[in-house]
């Protein structure tokens, strides 16, 4: 279908049949027509953009991607009046969240654009501190006395609610602004039209802080079925509204943070295809160099092991078994908790829980691959696919054993790490993958050399 509009698109811009264009424009939804002019070759994507009528073209700039979005701007450039038309238009949640992507000094040129009032309204939003709950808002809501009678609240919400974000929810204020309740819109045509609005408030609502960090709004919007959250001052004023298709952005954005930040690098501020060579090695270096005199403790294990390593030659053979069962159960734990710690389902409060849960935990997991290690070693030497000598029982004893602590010891450093890292201000994902896996890689050795020393000394050391 959207390959069918493209190459539609595309031979009437190369016939530069400019009517008809137009015209199919306007059978096409937005998504549709966003889909299409990204397919379209950069030098054309600005064309059919032209053409479309104002509401299309704010609702269509919308589904496009932050690049293609730039590349409209840029071909608007020689067009004022039409993107002037444009960034006025926008809601001010998506025209602040494009603005906040782009470099100050392009940012600060386009709001000079708008006119007065939504200028003022454009700096108000820049204004809020970085990543808070401020920068989402829209002050386009519609909101009622509560002395109105509900005829007059509706008769209210048809003048003034065509250019709200939402109608789903109705704000009552008072006076001086401040928010006494919101309510269904639902709630307000089921009532009677007589009655006045404070006899369907109940003065109950959940309000979200303008300073407060967006990952508030995530969780506020999480526990409660709203589809749009009031924002109040320090005073109890009514700002704006935050919705929750904004709100879904900013929890995409968290997650894939949190994510890169596991993966063992710093949170990408851009798109990896939008962020340069330069920047993508100095958000990936600092964690590898850290990690890399990190694994020279490893080395450094084994070396403090020589001895028992050149006597006993087959427990190198195991050493990257070993490492690597710990890292991966300490990985496991560690991105097990760091989720329920961003999901609030675990608090601070709940270490000494975790700790339990996962001692038990690492216990059978560490048991079940001690006895597959066990297994292996007596069917290799069975089968005659590798002699490991007359005591080789100790030997796959020493692993057995070994994996047990060892997995264990990966569960819990894995699982609490998390905890120690929140306790301390930081971000609980910073406790990465590799970050674990190494620091169990060291620790790891160190067991496994020691039990094997206990297991084989008189015996093969």
């Amino acid at each position: 279908m959207i390959n069918e509009i493209k190459n539609r698109f595309g031979q009437l811009i190369a016939d530069k049949n400019w009517k008809i264009l137009k015209s199919e424009l306007s059978d096409l939804e937005p998504f549709q027509i966003a889909e299409a002019i990204g397919e379209l070759p950069k030098s054309d994507r600005t064309i059919p953009f032209r053409l479309l009528s104002r509401e299309s073209a704010k609702e269509t700039f919308k589904h496009l991607s932050h690049d293609q979005r730039e590349e409209i701007i840029d071909g608007l450039a020689a067009h004022i009046d039409k993107m002037t038309d444009l960034l006025n238009d926008l809601d001010p949640d998506d025209r602040t969240a494009f603005f906040e992507e782009l470099p100050g000094e392009v940012s600060q040129r386009l709001v000079q654009m708008l006119s007065q009032e939504e200028r003022e309204v454009a700096m108000r939003l820049l204004g809020y501190p970085e990543d808070s709950i401020g920068r989402l808002m829209t002050p386009e809501y519609v909101a009622v006395r509560p002395y109105f009678t509900v005829a007059q609240a509706l008769e209210h919400i048809r003048r003034y609610g065509r250019d709200s974000e939402t109608l789903d929810v109705i704000y009552v204020v008072d006076e001086h602004w401040k928010l006494i309740d919101d309510i269904r819109i639902k709630e307000v045509i089921l009532a009677s039209p007589a009655r006045n609005v404070s006899e369907i408030t109940d003065n109950r609502f959940v309000a979200l802080r303008a300073e407060d960090d967006q990952e508030v709004a995530v969780r506020a919007f999480q526990d409660n079925n709203r589809t749009a959250l009031p924002v109040i001052g320090g005073d109890g004023t009514l700002l704006g509204i935050v919705t929750v298709d904004d709100v879904m952005n900013v929890a995409e954005q968290e997650s894939t943070e949190d994510f890169q930040k596991f993966g063992g690098t710093e949170g990408l501020d851009l798109s990896y295809t939008r962020t340069p060579l330069a920047e993508m090695v100095r958000k990936r270096a600092g964690w590898l160099v850290i990690l890399f005199f990190g694994e020279m403790l490893t080395a450094s294990a084994m070396g403090y092991f020589d001895d028992e390593i050149a006597r006993a030659v087959v427990l190198a053979l195991f050493v990257p078994l070993i490492i690597s069962s710990g890292g991966n159960s300490g990985s496991q734990a560690a991105s097990l908790i760091i989720r329920s710690l961003a999901l609030g389902e675990l608090k601070l409060r709940n270490w000494w829980y975790v700790m339990r849960k996962e001692i038990f935990s690492g216990l059978i997991l560490g048991a079940i691959l001690g006895i597959i290690g066990f297994v292996r070693i007596f069917i290799w030497q069975e089968a005659g696919l590798y002699d490991y000598g007359t005591h080789w029982p100790w030997i796959a004893a020493s692993v057995s054993v070994s994996l047990v602590f060892i997995v264990l010891w990966g569960t819990l450093s894995g699982s609490m790490i998390p905890f120690i890292l929140k306790k301390c201000g930081l971000d609980p994902a910073t406790a990465s993958a590799p970050f674990v896996a190494t620091l169990v890689d060291v620790t790891g050795l160190i067991i496994y050399f020691s039990i094997a020393a206990l297991f084989l000394t008189g015996k093969i050391l």
